[in-house]
């Protein structure tokens, strides 16, 4: 079966996580491959700056060839953190702050046929990033409106639609279609508090004693499912959802069963890696889905990513991308003591960037950052807190591929 634009664009996301690797081994049978990079950046954002780690990660890409044009593969990939750990805090978790210097990012193992498609089990991309990955190209200040990094700028792992843990995961493609469908089969219990800077077994404690300011969450299985239409060499068009359930029992004895469900559509023109112009936008609709800055569940909101660029003759590439996720007022569930119905969660920000690309893998780079966010609240220490994180910025930085 001849394979389209779209179906190894999208079978990249999962089996092919660098631009280039370099070759370890190789038989008849037996691949091995290392990939990733090392980035560090300079940032100058609230008031402070600071030499970052720039999301750094090395994979190791395992294939072996099989009977019956079947080939079995596997992915480690670890976030790396070379310039060591940073207490700056700034918009987005480019740098996930971790005190080790390996920290697990990808782990997945597979199947895959030309004709019956792939099936892959283990910590990987979830469907959802399909719909919306071609405006995540900013090397300092991607998206955070798409719904993949979700719970206050994590890895969506938790709910399967960014890095999702535990991810069961079908792709194929026919003709100008490819798609993927996924379950995420996981059962994961854990205490949230209307509590400012509580430890979880504080939180706990509360829960235990019956303190009405504390919730026990029963997160369940979600499940996802992406298609892509390549329209023209140049158009892509893409569609997704992603569903889950939890379940919330208040410390006083009241349950509730909450629906986390995000939904939206996506078209990309161009290839932002070639010369000439690129442009990809993405919408979605989004309930219980992410938090607002404070940890607050959010109960329904909307998100828009949108970026434009173009690479000259020179491998100078440069970009324009906005960024909005308007949950608007009254958007938090309720009972919540620290929750005022006329807060305001709208992040809104641009960031206008220019990359030289010194080969394909070696990318100096300037990026800065405009906000417009609106984080409204009568509770002026709350609104102080929920601005914080959200902020102008300018970075330059060394981006190295491998």
């Amino acid at each position: 079966m001849k394979r389209t634009r779209a179906a190894m664009l999208i079978a990249s996301l999962t089996t092919i996580p660098t631009v280039s690797a370099i070759e370890l081994y190789k038989d008849e049978q037996n691949s091995v491959t290392v990939g990733g990079f090392i980035d560090a950046r300079i940032i100058h954002t609230q008031g402070e700056s600071e030499l970052v780690n720039g999301a750094s990660r090395i994979n190791f890409d395992f294939k072996r060839q099989l009977k019956n044009n079947w080939q079995a593969f596997a992915l480690l990939e670890w976030g790396v953190n070379p310039v060591g750990s940073s207490d700056i805090v700034y918009n987005n978790r480019f740098e996930s702050i971790q005190d080790e210097f390996l920290y697990n990012r990808l782990g997945y193992v597979g199947v895959k046929h030309e004709d019956y498609g792939q099936i892959t089990l283990g910590k990987q991309w979830g469907a959802w990033y399909d719909v919306v990955y071609s405006t995540n190209y900013s090397l300092v200040w991607d998206g955070n409106a798409a719904g993949v990094y979700t719970y206050n700028k994590d890895d969506g792992a938790i709910n399967g639609t960014g890095r999702g843990d535990k991810v069961l995961q079908y792709r194929n493609s026919y003709g100008k279609f490819s798609f993927a469908v996924q379950a995420q089969l996981k059962s994961d219990d854990f205490y949230t508090c209307d509590v400012v800077d509580i430890s979880l077994n504080e939180c706990e404690a509360l829960f235990n004693q019956g303190n009405n300011a504390a919730q026990k969450v029963e997160f369940n299985s979600t499940y996802g499912a992406a298609l892509t239409y390549s329209a023209t060499e140049n158009l892509m068009l893409t569609a997704g959802i992603n569903r889950g359930e939890f379940d919330i029992v208040y410390a006083g004895g009241r349950n509730q069963s909450v629906e986390d469900l995000i939904y939206g559509v996506g078209i990309t023109y161009g290839n932002f890696s070639q010369p000439g112009w690129y442009g990809a936008a993405n919408i979605n609709k989004n309930e219980n889905h992410d938090t607002d800055n404070l940890g607050r569940l959010i109960k329904d909101a909307v998100g828009v990513e949108s970026l434009i660029s173009y690479r000259f003759d020179n491998d100078i590439r440069a970009f324009i991308a906005y960024n909005v996720f308007d949950a608007g007022d009254d958007y938090v569930i309720q009972p919540n003591f620290n929750a005022d119905p006329n807060d305001v969660f709208k992040r809104q920000f641009a960031v206008l960037g220019m990359h030289y690309l010194m080969s394909e893998d070696t990318i100096l780079y300037i990026e800065a950052r405009k906000d417009f966010s609106d984080f409204s609240s009568t509770n002026a220490a709350q609104e102080a807190q929920m601005s914080q994180t959200e902020d102008d910025g300018i970075a330059i930085g060394f981006h190295y591929s491998l």
